[in-house]
């Protein structure tokens, strides 16, 4: 009698299961992961921008107006990690600027996971709860 070498398709159709659930499991847990790592990215930025308001604020007397480069502005730019998932922007103030919310709005994918804010008595906020805490 010859034996027969390989696998039958019971055994090949009880593999792809296992991968199906793995998969079931992995691919949500990967996708939380993602949109936590970009919100700790996110809040990062915010504190940094936080930083260097106050740094303005003892070099020009007032805070700045803008994130980006030019006259009022802090000279930063996001990470580009999140750019695609974060808008950042400072509300808008008269000069002189004595006070500042800097936002980060979540776009696309991180649109689920809520907005960031944080002012300059160091107020953080979020649209959810407990966005800060973790």
């Amino acid at each position: 009698m010859k034996l027969s070498r390989g696998f039958t398709l019971i055994e090949l159709m009880i593999v792809v299961a296992i991968i199906g659930v793995l998969a079931a499991i992995g691919i949500p847990a990967y996708d939380r992961y993602i949109v936590r790592s970009n919100r700790s990215i996110a809040k990062q930025f915010l504190l940094t921008v936080a930083n260097k308001q106050e740094q303005y604020m003892l070099d020009a007397r007032q805070y700045a107006v803008t994130i980006g480069a030019g006259a009022g502005g802090l000279n930063l730019t996001p990470p580009s990690e999140v750019s695609t998932r974060y808008t950042f922007a400072l509300a808008a103030c008269a000069a002189p600027c004595s006070t500042y919310t800097v936002t980060a709005t979540a776009i696309g994918p991180q649109e689920t996971d809520g907005d960031l804010s944080l002012d300059n008595l160091g107020q953080k906020t979020s649209e959810f709860a407990d966005k800060w805490a973790n």
